[in-house]
């Protein structure tokens, strides 16, 4: 399966922590991610991701390209959902609504918090999406 991942500046600790206690399980599919995230996993657990632009010099919009072009099957993004909105987060905030909004368009699973990323994570391990492939 072929599984986007995306976190902010805050919650990157998280998705490496996330990737690293799911290694295994990570390691059968095609990780993709924003540059620094994309690194960031890489050092902490050895997974091999295929890195996109940084996050606001495009790289969620080539995520949201591949998402409209069916060719992703999941999606993690770990926001910052208390952290009060100033003006220079206004396109950041943007780009979150716009990926998720394409992800429930074409039918994509995405989590946005450990929880839901770990369910999703052991569904795709169980079979629960090979209906996606």
């Amino acid at each position: 399966m072929r599984i986007g991942l995306i976190a902010e500046s805050s919650k990157r600790e998280l998705m490496q922590n996330f990737c690293v206690a799911y290694k295994l399980l990570l390691a059968k599919h095609a990780l993709y991610a924003t540059e620094l995230t994309a690194r960031k996993i890489e050092e902490a657990s050895g997974l091999k991701v295929t890195h996109y632009l940084p996050g606001d010099m495009g790289g969620v919009i080539q995520m949201s390209g591949q998402i409209e072009r069916d060719e992703m099957d999941a999606l993690i993004y770990f926001y910052s959902p208390g952290v009060p909105i100033e003006a220079d987060q206004h396109t950041q905030t943007d780009s979150f609504h716009e990926i998720v909004r394409l992800c429930d368009e074409y039918c994509i699973p995405v989590a946005t918090n450990l929880a839901s990323a770990e369910l999703l994570i052991l569904g795709i391990d169980h079979g629960d999406l090979d209906w996606r492939m």
